[in-house]
C-alpha cells in the first residue's frame, strides 16, 4: 500500500508536470508596495480588486496599486466588498472603507460601537454578507452587524480556525469540538457533532449534488444528507497534504491551497485537473486565501506576494525554462503522442499526460515541417526526410533540407518533396517509403510549392515565382516560365481548391499560367486591414478551411461563416511580451492538434488555443483619481462626483484611469483626447494616466476609452472642468485693464491734441515767420531791385557826370590852349585881351560849376553836405577840389578844372589835408573815397 501510494503521488506529479497550465501572473511585494503575507481578497461591484495584505489594504484596478493603512495600524485579516463599503477585519477591529467624492478610501470603525468587550488578541479572520447582516467572525465569535438598524449581535464560537461557509442561504461553521453548527434565529444551532467535525478543522462546506460537501484540512472530501456522512473519493484521497483554505469555484469544481504544496484544482467529480506550485510559475507555494473574480480568474493570496490564474482561459502555456526543447517550429498530435519539431530536434509525450517531452533518437537537429500524408507522419528535417513512428524515426531520404511533403493526385504511391536544392520523390514500396529520385533541371530551395498534375508552381522569396512542367515519369522538368517577386514576406497557399499568392501588401490569385496572376480585391481587404495585416507567412488549415496568420496585435484567422459561407476574420489579440516569443519570422507556427485546439511555437515552449473557449467579455473604463497643482506638486486630489473649477495656479492636471481586466493575455490600451484643447484622439498607448500641464483658462472636457484585446470598452468616461482665469485676466482686472485703456487713450487724446496744437502753433508761427522772412526777403529783393535801378542810375550818372567832367575837360584844356596861343601872339595883345578875358570867364564859369555841383549830387548823394557838415572851414574851391578828388582825378586833370596849375592844385590839396587834420599816414584820396 505505502508503494502504491508513492507510485500514485510520483504518477501524479508526472502527469502534472506535463500538462499545459493556464496564464499565470504573479505580482511581488514590491510590485504592489506591500507587505508579503495576504490573508483575504474580494472584488468591488466595479471589478476593483481589494486584498488584506497584512498591515495594509491594497486596492488594484487592474493598472495601479493603491495601499491603506488602518488608523490604529493593526493587522488586516479578511476583507469583503460589499455594495459601496469595503469591510475588514483585524486586530479587535473591524469597520468598512468607503471611497469619498476624491476617489479615496476612508475608514470607519464598527468596533467602537460595540456595547460588549471583546475577548484577549481578538482578531476577525472571515466577514461574510447574509441578507441585509454582514457577519464577522473571530477565534472566539461571530458579530453580526445589521447596517439599517446599526445594531450588534454576538454568538460565542470558539474555533480553531475562522470559517463561514453559506450554502442555500443559510451559514455553516464549526465550533471547536462541538461540531458543525449553523445559525437559526440569531443563535448558534448543531446540525452534527459527527467524530469528523469535532476531531478534524473544516476549510470548507459546499453544496454538491443537494448534500453538503464538507473539506477538511488534511483534503478529505465528506458528502452529508443531513443524517448520514459519507466519505466522498477523490484524487486527494490518497495524497498526505495539508490544506489551509478551499473555495467551490461557479461551474462546481473545487480550489483547495495547501500550506506547502500550492493548490490543486478538483473537477466537480473530484478529478485531479492540475497542480500548479511555485517551481510551475506561482509565487509561493503556501496559500493563505482564494478567491475567483467576476470573470472567473482565480486569485491567490500567498505567503508571498499574489497570484492571478486564469483558469478558463483559451489560451494554456507549456513553459521550457531549462532550454531543454528549443524554438519549435512544428508540431503535429496523432494516436497519443504530441510531437514537437524543434532546432534542436523532435520531440514526443503521450498526450494521456503520462510523461514528459522526450527527443526522438536520430532526429537531433533543425526539424522544419510535420505532416500527416496518407497516414504516415514526415518530419522535414536538416538531415533529410524521417518517417515517424510514435516514438521512433527511421531516415527515409538523406538529400538534405526537407521543407515539405505534398501528395501526388495521380499516384498514391509517390510523394512530391521540396528541398533546399529543389524537389525530389519519395515512393513507397511494400510498405515502405524511400527517395526515388531527385528531380532535374532544377535545383533552386523549394519551401513553398504546389503540385497539379504535372505542373508544379513554387515561390521563392528572394527569386520569385517559377512554374515547372515535369516529365510523365517525375524525374526532369522539361518546361520553366519565371517571373520576379511582386513582393516581400511571400508564400503560396491553397484555399477551397485554389491556389493563391501572398505578398506583404496583397493576395493573388494563380492561374494556368504565371501570366494569369491578379490581385484578389476581396482576400486582399480582408487580409490587410488597417494595423492587423500579416506580419509574415499565411498558414493554412485545410482540415478546418481557416487561414492562419500573425499580426502586429496577435493572431487571426479567417474562415467561411458555417451559415452564409462568407469569409470572416477572428482576431485573438496577444499582448507584446508574448509575440516576441513566436519565433523567427517567416517561420511562426500554429498547428492544429485536436477538434478547436491549436499549437502555437515559442522560442520557450508553446502555447495552446483553444477556440471553443474564446469569448468576449464587456468591461468599463473608469477615471479613479484626479490630481492637481502647480507645475511643482501635482498631489491635489479633485472631486470625482462633480464638475471640476480650479484656479490658474493649479492649471496641471493629471488622470488615472483603467479597466479591471486581469488576463494575461490581454492587453488593456487607452485613448484619450481633452476637448477645449486637444480635440484629436491620442494614440493607443498601454499608460493608464495622462497629464496635461499650463493650461490655459477656458472649459474643458477629458474624455478616455479603453481597447480590451481587440475590444472597444462599453462606455466612454469623461470628467468636465473649468480653470479660472488668472487674476490679471479675470472680469474684474478687465475691467480695470478697460478703464485704464479709456484713460490711457484719453490721456494719449489729450496728449496728441496737445502735441498737434502746438505743432499746429508752431508750424503757423513757422509759417508766419517764413512769411515774413519771405515779406523780408522780397522787400531785401525789392530793396535790391531799387539799389540797383539806384546804383544804375548812379552808374548812369556817374557816367554823365564822368562825361560832363571831361566835356568840361577837354572845353577848358582847349580854351587854356587857345590862352596860350593868343599869350604868345604879342604884337596884337591888346586885340586879343579880351578874347582871352572872355576864355578865362568861361574856363571858371560859374554855371558849369553849378551844372556839375548838381551832377555830382546826384551821382553821389549829399556827399558835399556830409564833409561839409563835418568839416564846416571848407569853401567852394575846397568843396569844388574834393569832389574832383572823390572822382578820384589827378592833379594833372585838376588843373584845368580849376584853370590853375598843376604846382597850385598840389598846393590846394596840402592845404585840404591840414582842413581835414590828416595824420601824415592817411592818404587823402582814400579819405575822400571813403567818406
Amino acid at each position: 500500500m505505502k508503494y502504491y501510494i508513492l507510485y500514485l503521488i510520483s504518477f501524479t506529479y508526472l502527469s502534472v508536470c506535463a500538462q499545459e497550465l493556464p496564464p499565470i501572473k504573479n505580482y511581488t511585494p514590491q510590485e504592489y508596495n506591500g507587505e508579503y503575507q495576504n490573508w483575504g481578497i474580494s472584488q468591488s461591484s466595479s471589478k476593483t480588486i481589494f486584498i488584506a495584505n497584512h498591515m495594509n489594504l491594497l486596492e488594484f484596478d487592474g493598472s495601479t496599486w493603491h495601499r491603506y493603512k488602518l488608523p490604529n495600524a493593526s493587522v488586516i485579516r479578511s476583507v469583503k466588498a460589499v455594495d459601496d463599503r469595503i469591510y475588514t477585519g483585524s486586530y479587535k477591529e473591524f469597520g468598512y472603507w468607503k471611497k469619498d467624492d476624491n476617489g479615496e478610501l476612508q475608514y470607519t470603525s464598527l468596533s467602537d460601537r460595540l456595547s460588549i468587550t471583546m475577548a484577549e488578541d481578538e482578531e476577525f479572520w472571515k466577514i461574510l454578507p447574509i441578507d441585509s447582516s454582514i457577519l464577522f467572525q473571530s477565534l472566539d465569535r461571530i458579530y453580526i452587524y445589521d447596517p439599517t438598524e446599526n445594531t450588534f449581535k454576538f454568538i460565542e464560537a470558539e474555533s480553531q480556525k475562522a470559517r463561514l461557509n453559506l450554502v442555500d442561504n443559510k451559514v455553516y461553521f464549526q465550533i471547536a469540538k462541538k461540531g458543525l453548527f449553523t445559525i437559526d434565529g440569531g443563535k448558534p444551532l448543531l446540525v452534527s457533532n459527527h467524530p469528523v467535525f469535532t476531531t478534524h478543522t473544516i476549510i470548507g462546506v459546499y453544496k454538491h449534488l443537494n448534500n453538503l460537501m464538507v473539506i477538511t484540512d488534511n483534503g478529505q472530501f465528506y458528502q452529508y444528507d443531513f443524517s448520514k456522512l459519507h466519505p466522498w473519493p477523490t484524487d486527494m484521497t490518497h495524497l498526505n497534504v495539508k490544506l489551509y483554505e478551499s473555495l467551490q469555484l461557479n461551474d462546481g469544481s473545487f480550489v483547495l491551497g495547501s500550506i506547502a504544496n500550492g493548490f490543486y484544482h478538483l473537477s466537480s467529480s473530484g478529478k485531479l485537473i492540475q497542480n500548479i506550485t511555485q517551481a510551475k510559475g506561482l509565487n509561493n507555494n503556501t496559500v493563505l486565501s482564494i478567491f475567483e473574480d467576476s470573470d472567473n480568474n482565480l486569485w491567490l493570496g500567498l505567503d508571498n506576494g499574489v497570484s492571478v490564474i486564469n483558469i478558463y482561459s483559451p489560451i494554456n502555456e507549456y513553459a521550457d525554462h531549462l532550454g531543454n526543447l528549443g524554438l519549435v517550429y512544428a508540431a503535429l498530435s496523432h494516436k497519443g503522442y504530441l510531437y514537437l519539431g524543434t532546432n534542436q530536434g523532435l520531440f514526443a509525450k503521450r498526450t494521456d499526460g503520462s510523461d514528459n517531452f522526450e527527443l526522438i533518437k536520430g532526429t537531433e537537429g533543425q526539424v522544419w515541417s510535420l505532416q500527416l500524408v496518407r497516414s504516415t507522419i514526415f518530419c522535414g528535417h536538416n538531415n533529410g526526410t524521417f518517417e515517424i513512428h510514435e516514438d521512433s524515426a527511421k531516415l527515409i531520404s538523406d538529400f538534405p533540407g526537407t521543407w515539405a511533403v505534398k501528395t501526388i493526385a495521380f499516384n498514391n504511391e509517390l510523394l512530391l518533396q521540396g528541398n533546399y536544392n529543389g524537389l525530389s520523390v519519395l515512393e513507397r514500396k511494400n510498405g515502405n517509403w524511400k527517395l526515388r529520385n531527385i528531380i532535374e533541371g532544377f535545383n533552386t530551395s523549394s519551401r513553398f510549392f504546389e503540385i497539379d498534375s504535372l505542373q508544379v508552381i513554387v515561390d521563392h522569396e528572394q527569386k520569385g515565382l517559377y512554374k515547372l512542367e515535369l516529365d510523365q515519369n517525375l524525374k526532369q522538368v522539361v518546361q520553366m516560365q519565371q517571373i520576379p517577386r511582386k513582393g516581400h514576406s511571400s508564400n503560396i497557399f491553397k484555399f477551397k481548391d485554389r491556389l493563391y499568392y501572398k505578398t506583404n501588401d496583397a493576395i493573388y490569385t494563380v492561374g494556368h499560367s504565371l501570366d494569369d496572376i491578379a490581385l484578389d480585391s476581396t482576400f486582399t481587404k480582408l487580409i490587410f486591414y488597417k494595423d492587423e495585416a500579416p506580419t509574415s507567412i499565411i498558414i493554412p488549415d485545410t482540415l478546418n478551411e481557416k487561414l492562419w496568420y500573425f499580426t502586429h496585435n496577435g493572431i487571426k484567422y479567417i474562415a467561411p461563416n458555417t451559415l452564409t459561407g462568407k469569409l470572416g476574420q477572428k482576431n485573438i489579440p496577444m499582448p507584446k511580451a508574448i509575440r516576441s516569443n513566436f519565433g523567427v519570422s517567416g517561420f511562426e507556427n500554429i498547428s492544429h492538434i485536436s477538434n478547436n485546439e491549436y499549437l502555437i511555437g515559442s522560442s520557450n515552449g508553446y502555447l495552446t488555443l483553444d477556440l471553443n473557449k474564446i469569448s468576449t467579455s464587456k468591461h468599463n473604463i473608469q477615471i479613479n483619481a484626479i490630481n492637481y497643482g502647480n507645475y511643482r506638486d501635482i498631489s491635489n486630489k479633485a472631486n470625482l462626483t462633480q464638475e471640476g473649477e480650479f484656479d490658474y495656479i493649479h492649471n496641471n492636471l493629471r488622470f488615472e484611469f483603467s479597466v479591471p481586466e486581469f488576463n494575461k493575455y490581454i492587453d488593456v490600451q487607452y485613448q484619450h483626447k481633452l476637448k477645449g484643447q486637444y480635440n484629436e484622439w491620442s494614440e493607443w498607448s498601454e499608460t493608464p494616466e495622462v497629464v496635461y500641464t499650463n493650461l490655459p483658462f477656458g472649459d474643458y472636457e477629458f474624455i478616455v476609452k479603453a481597447k480590451i484585446g481587440n475590444s472597444l470598452s462599453k462606455n466612454i468616461a469623461s470628467y468636465t472642468f473649468t480653470i479660472h482665469r488668472p487674476w490679471y485676466a479675470s472680469n474684474s482686472a478687465l475691467l480695470l485693464y478697460l478703464l485704464a485703456l479709456v484713460l490711457l487713450f484719453f490721456t494719449i487724446h489729450r496728449f496728441y491734441k496737445r502735441y498737434y496744437r502746438k505743432k499746429q502753433d508752431s508750424i503757423i508761427k513757422r509759417n508766419k515767420k517764413e512769411l515774413e522772412l519771405q515779406k523780408l526777403e522780397e522787400k531785401d529783393k525789392i530793396a535790391q531791385i531799387v539799389n540797383e535801378k539806384l546804383q544804375s542810375e548812379i552808374e548812369n550818372k556817374n557816367r554823365e557826370l564822368a562825361i560832363l567832367t571831361m566835356s568840361f575837360l577837354k572845353k577848358n584844356k582847349f580854351l587854356y590852349a587857345l590862352k596860350e596861343d593868343l599869350i604868345n601872339i604879342s604884337e596884337q595883345k591888346k586885340a586879343i585881351n579880351p578874347v582871352i578875358k572872355k576864355i578865362d570867364q568861361n574856363i571858371s564859369s560859374e554855371d558849369d560849376w553849378k551844372f556839375f555841383e548838381d551832377a555830382f549830387n546826384n551821382a553821389d548823394k549829399d556827399f558835399l553836405k556830409r564833409i561839409k557838415s563835418k568839416h564846416k572851414n571848407l569853401t567852394n574851391h575846397d568843396l569844388r577840389l574834393c569832389a574832383y578828388l572823390r572822382l578820384n582825378l589827378s592833379s594833372k586833370e585838376i588843373a584845368p578844372l580849376l584853370n590853375i596849375s598843376v604846382k597850385s592844385v598840389e598846393m590846394k590839396r596840402y592845404r585840404l589835408r591840414k582842413k581835414f587834420d590828416l595824420p601824415h599816414q592817411d592818404n587823402l584820396i582814400d579819405y575822400i573815397l571813403n567818406f
